[in-house]
């Protein structure tokens, strides 16, 4: 069974450990790369790991029994607080297609709901093209926009959007 938990300061090392992993086994999902950020000190992980408290970023691990499996960051835009950003989504390729990714993205949609934002962003790289669909399959769309991938500059990455139900102000008749 899949378990999904809000980081906090304790789980700095277990979040290290699951980083790591994923800049390792998907170098071109992320704009870091894993030769940066494994050496960073265990300060910078503390450090990360406090600030995704669920204040203006939240950070949520997945777990398969007591295996960190999985994990995906959401961080509230600095001009618009209705908007927020997805980074670091990433799932363990021995769970992969077994709901992990969709218990990620649902457990950032709901602290969204929380805080009333409208629409959720994410990139992703032209080359990923099973995360392009996996998004897809949970709403995302794409908007449009462009960049180039930072450490490739034969990739692209496209923004994705999930527009989020309003609640409340729906006005009455």
């Amino acid at each position: 069974m899949v378990v999904i938990k809000r980081i906090t300061s304790e789980d700095a090392f277990v979040y290290k450990e699951v980083r790591l992993r994923a800049l390792a086994e998907s170098p071109t999902s992320f704009s870091a790369t894993y030769a940066k950020e494994v050496q960073f000190p265990d300060e910078e992980w503390r450090r990360r790991a406090a600030e995704r408290d669920g204040g203006k970023a939240i950070g949520f691990l997945a777990y398969e029994d007591d295996r960190a499996c999985g994990m995906v960051f959401c961080f509230k835009d600095d001009q618009d607080v209705a908007v927020g950003t997805i980074v670091s989504m990433w799932v363990d390729p021995a769970v992969r297609r077994a709901g992990v990714g969709r218990l990620l993205i649902n457990a950032v949609v709901e602290w969204a709901k929380e805080r009333e934002m409208r629409e959720l962003k994410l990139m992703v790289t032209s080359v990923n093209q099973g995360a392009i669909a996996f998004y897809e399959r949970n709403g995302f769309r794409m908007s449009g926009k462009t960049g180039p991938y930072p450490n490739d500059p034969a990739i692209v990455e496209f923004e994705m959007i999930l527009a989020m139900p309003q609640i409340g102000n729906r006005g009455s008749n």
